[in-house]
């Protein structure tokens, strides 16, 4: 059970928890109502799809060889012998399932969008790394999180929670979206050498180290405007978010000058920090404005 633990990579799941959280502010802020069962239920499939996925990914990336010994991140437990592919695989279907009967709640509230929804995002859990065209393979890993861990996941709470299609949701789903790539571009950089040895054609592997750090400015850049257009179109208090932009470009920056990718994990751990400091800096200032604090 550790291992599979360790195969869950639980330091991943804020990228899951955070479009729910802040979805579902968002609708208390623009609405003054949220539904807890609804919410519940949509952090359950959230949840669970995040973990499938991980487990997918030990299993599958074990099987392609993309995991060696020379990997400078987490343990992968299939890889490394601590449990079986089949195990991994089983466990991983057994989230899927449980995402599926989280989602039952969700359908019964707000019909067939959550089957359009929840369709692509059960399939491409596996297709991430597998299937026909495994797309962290193909260099579309970031796409994939920006649209269903920031996009879909952020728009679609506040669709459950409203059963309405707000482009103050998108804007801030994509704000998301781009601070959960900055976990899996952290990622891909430390894994960078290693992918190129194994064939696993990523992003930072097509485009080059150094080219791809600016594409992460580039993704900080449009961060740094959605914050900023988010707090002025919201009426949000002005403070908190220049906090949260400043703290993106120092550890931005810190990314840049790294040198060693080892050292990259401890910026791994920061980024995913990062989005919970956002998704707290976004929640105060919505109880600021609806007077609870």
């Amino acid at each position: 059970m550790k291992a599979l633990l360790l195969a869950a990579r639980p330091k991943t799941l804020p990228a899951a928890i955070v479009p729910v959280w802040l979805g579902t502010a968002l609708a208390y802020h623009l609405t003054a109502e949220w539904s807890v069962a609804l919410m519940l239920a949509t952090l359950g499939a959230t949840i669970c799809i995040q973990i499938a996925t991980n487990l997918f990914n030990d299993a599958i990336d074990a099987h392609k060889g993309a995991d060696t010994e020379q990997r400078l991140g987490p343990k992968r437990v299939t890889a490394s012998g601590l449990v079986s592919a089949k195990t991994v695989f089983t466990w991983a279907g057994i989230f899927l399932g449980l995402a599926c009967l989280c989602s039952i709640v969700l359908i019964m509230e707000r019909g067939w969008v959550i089957i359009a929804i929840g369709i692509p995002s059960l399939y491409l859990s596996y297709g991430y790394t597998g299937g026909p065209v495994p797309l962290a393979y193909r260099g579309l890993g970031e796409l994939f999180v920006f649209l269903f861990f920031g996009l879909v996941a952020t728009l679609g709470t506040y669709f459950i929670q409203t059963g309405e299609w707000r482009a103050e949701a998108a804007l801030l789903g994509a704000v998301v979206g781009w601070l959960s790539c900055f976990l899996i571009a952290i990622n891909n950089l430390r894994d960078v050498d290693e992918d190129t040895s194994t064939g696993k054609r990523t992003l930072t592997v097509r485009l080059g180290a150094s080219m791809y750090k600016r594409i992460m400015f580039m993704m900080g850049a449009h961060c740094t405007l959605g914050i900023l257009a988010l707090w002025y179109w919201l009426e949000l208090q002005i403070g908190f978010e220049i906090g949260v932009i400043i703290i993106a470009w120092v550890l931005l920056n810190a990314v840049f000058l790294c040198k060693a990718p080892a050292q990259l994990n401890k910026f791994l751990a920061m980024s995913g920090g990062l989005l919970v400091l956002f998704a707290i800096a976004f929640q105060t200032c919505v109880l600021l404005a609806s007077g609870k604090l």
